[in-house]
């Protein structure tokens, strides 16, 4: 039995993502699966590997330990791209192949490489710039990439190397996803081959709108403030356009109502031309446009219209091989799956993404039980059919019959992934995660009359009559993220840690997490402190009665980070009669520093609704702390800004309030140093320890 702690095996593994793998893509007809996975469970370098689908044998196509390009510095935008999709491992970490998995292209170091799946070879191509985002012509005979803000494009021979388009000015990108896309809409590209290879479409990101703010390292006081262009709510946006380009530098803008329509949700190029989904500044209009690629104009596909806010689903819109567009709809209280305009999924199954489509057939995942989401397709002729049968967190890629499909479930962090070919025996794509050097033990309940989702967790051994235990809510409780669920990953296993040291820990999933439906997502409209407050209360209480004699409430702590640090600043703050400590890891305390998408979605625009944003502010309750509360920030974070908790505890302080202020000096949202990531587990441990110790005397 190993005698490394929980947190220090978290850190190392980066948080069981390591060894495992990732990002498979179907090519060379189904044939061969490519995908990323480091050597061990505890090594950060990414490898680029290929799965014979019908042998299943695997090999490794590129390594960066023989390549030199790991530990060199990496593109700007290639740094935000990681930081954004929350990446903590180096070397590979994204890829991109043409139709038939000929040439499969990454960015190493800022440099170009391509491998051969066929050949086993792995060449360097030199480029004039840093390269970011490089992905082959569908056809493979070129590669797009993005070097100093210019879309580029080059020969697979590594000849012809040219820019297509090319910044205005420092403020402008093109094929660079702007904040607000990559953060809160789910797109992390911005650029998109047309199918013979001959075109491209492109977006253009002009910055200069935006509010310019400076991050500084107070650690470092000879280096300069990043320059950080920020879209806060309530403030311009950045003037998002989408070109297309040809490959002799002619270029055409596809024209919509723009000033309308200013975001741009989605895009793509497939067999029936371009397209996009553009969404308006109040969040409650999506129209998804056909582009024509003569002359740029645009021509509406579908349009969706929502009194609150118009949800984008990760995946849409998308065409089927006919042309099919395959799209959501909002019907009564079950968002639904939408194919040529008409619902194809029933009441009562919530569409949570969809994967992609093969043919006419269309791979998504839904939920019947907000605890479990599941993998499904859909064709014309079979309907919607469930292909995931264990409670869990399941999904995949298909393509030509081939089907990757990834299943995350108790006991398995790192999930367990099988490929699926027609007529062929089941192939298991290895994982070399570590395993926990603990087990963790959820209780799954429903709570109250809402019948609130919630995991329980005791100490490992407890028994029945060992006496009330003090309680630690351990909550996300906000829109986008759940914890309370059946996949068993990481964050069960810090819950099982903190009980292990003596907790009856309590997670929850109140009103605005996903996976519920439509109403109970948009139940935080124009409030997200009261209603999820309210239920982490509510599911206290409830699960007291439900467990007579196990849950000390004179003894209740509460941690969280994000919009869970911003719950848990709210609990000690509002509601001191039920909470008696609280971490709060990188909160949202004043959500007018936040970007316009993310916040405008629940609250309005500032201007218009400047009450909601008040409401919810953690500022104005800082003369009401009565109990102990720990704040924590990243002093690099970029997403929520450490202006944040430096304002609340600037509020404290002028207010005579006591509290902690831990300042992790390089660390981002998620910070990834492992002696910082285990000993912060540690120092919060500790703090609630004292925290509800005080609280006994």
């Amino acid at each position: 039995m190993s005698s490394e702690s929980l947190p220090r095996q978290l850190a190392r593994t980066r948080r069981f993502s390591l060894g495992v793998p990732a990002h498979p893509v179907v090519c060379d007809g189904g044939r061969t699966v490519l995908f990323l996975r480091s050597r061990a469970g505890d090594d950060p370098v990414g490898c680029l590997w290929a799965l014979d689908a019908d042998s299943g044998e695997e090999r490794l196509l590129a390594d960066p330990a023989g390549l030199g390009g790991e530990g060199r510095d990496v593109p700007e935008a290639e740094r935000i791209r990681r930081e954004r999709s929350r990446v903590h491992a180096t070397g590979i970490t994204a890829f991109a192949a043409d139709r038939a998995g000929r040439a499969v292209v990454f960015a190493l170091g800022g440099e170009l490489w391509v491998a051969d799946p066929a050949g086993g070879g792995v060449r360097r191509i030199p480029t004039a710039t840093g390269v970011y985002d490089p992905r082959p012509d569908p056809t493979g005979r070129r590669i797009a990439y993005v070097g100093d803000g210019a879309l580029r494009v080059i020969g697979v021979d590594g000849t012809g190397d040219r820019a297509l388009a090319e910044p205005e000015h420092a403020e402008v990108a093109y094929g660079v996803p702007d904040h607000v896309a990559a953060e809160s809409m789910h797109r992390t590209r911005a650029y998109w081959w047309s199918p013979d290879g001959t075109r491209l479409l492109a977006a253009r990101v002009d910055n200069g709108p935006l509010a310019r703010l400076h991050l500084a390292d107070p650690a470092d006081p000879a280096r300069p403030p990043r320059v950080l262009r920020y879209p806060l709510a309530g403030t311009a946006n950045a003037d998002v356009s989408l070109w297309l380009l040809d490959l002799d530098g002619g270029r055409t803008e596809a024209r919509w109502d723009r000033p309308g329509f200013e975001y741009l949700a989605a895009a793509g190029w497939d067999a029936h031309g371009p397209f996009a989904a553009v969404q308006s500044r109040d969040q409650r209009t999506v129209r998804t446009l056909a582009v024509d690629p003569a002359d740029g104009a645009t021509r509406t596909l579908a349009e969706q219209r929502d009194e609150h806010w118009v949800e984008l689903v990760p995946g849409l819109p998308v065409r089927t091989a006919a042309g099919v567009l395959v799209d959501a709809a909002d019907l009564g209280d079950t968002r639904r799956l939408t194919v040529g305009g008409e619902p194809v999924t029933p009441p009562g199954l919530q569409l949570r993404s969809v994967l992609g489509t093969d043919g006419e057939q269309v791979l998504f995942t839904a939920s019947t039980e907000p605890t479990e989401t599941h993998l499904w397709s859909y064709d014309p002729a079979e309907g919607a059919v469930r292909l995931s049968s264990a409670p869990g967190a399941h999904t995949g890629v298909r393509s030509d019959g081939t089907l990757v499909h990834t299943a995350r479930t108790p006991g398995a962090p790192g999930g367990h992934t099988i490929v699926h070919r027609n007529g062929r025996p089941a192939v298991d794509l290895r994982s070399h995660a570590q395993r926990p050097v603990l087990t963790a033990r959820p209780e799954l309940l429903r709570l109250g009359p809402r019948e609130l989702r919630a995991t329980l967790f005791r100490p490992t051994g407890h028994r029945p009559g060992d006496g009330p235990l003090p309680v630690l809510l351990d909550p996300y409780g906000g829109p986008a993220l759940q914890k309370a669920t059946a996949a068993g990953g990481w964050p069960d296993l810090v819950s099982q840690w903190f009980a292990d040291q003596g907790f009856a820990v309590l997670v929850v999933d109140g009103r605005g997490t996903p996976g519920r439906g439509p109403h109970w997502e948009k139940a935080v409209f124009a409030d997200i402190a009261t209603p999820v407050l309210d239920d982490q209360v509510e599911a206290l209480r409830e699960a007291a009665l439900a467990h007579p004699g196990l849950l000390d409430l004179d003894r209740v702590a509460v941690r969280g980070w994000s919009f869970g640090g911003f719950l848990a600043a709210l609990a000690v703050l509002r509601r001191p009669d039920v909470f008696h400590a609280a971490v709060a890891g990188a909160a949202p305390t004043d959500h007018r520093l936040y970007d316009t998408h993310w916040k405008e979605r629940f609250l309005g625009h500032p201007d218009e609704h400047p009450e909601r944003y008040d409401a919810c502010s953690l500022i104005p309750d800082a003369a009401g702390l009565r109990r102990p509360l720990l704040l924590v920030h990243g002093l690099a974070d970029d997403n929520v800004l450490p202006a944040h908790t430096l304002r609340l505890s600037a509020a404290l302080l002028a207010a005579g309030r006591p509290h902690e202020l831990l300042p992790l000096s390089g660390a981002t949202h998620s910070p990834s140093d492992e002696t910082v990531a285990e000993n912060l587990l540690l120092h919060q441990l500790d703090f609630l320890r004292r925290g509800l110790a005080a609280r006994g005397r």
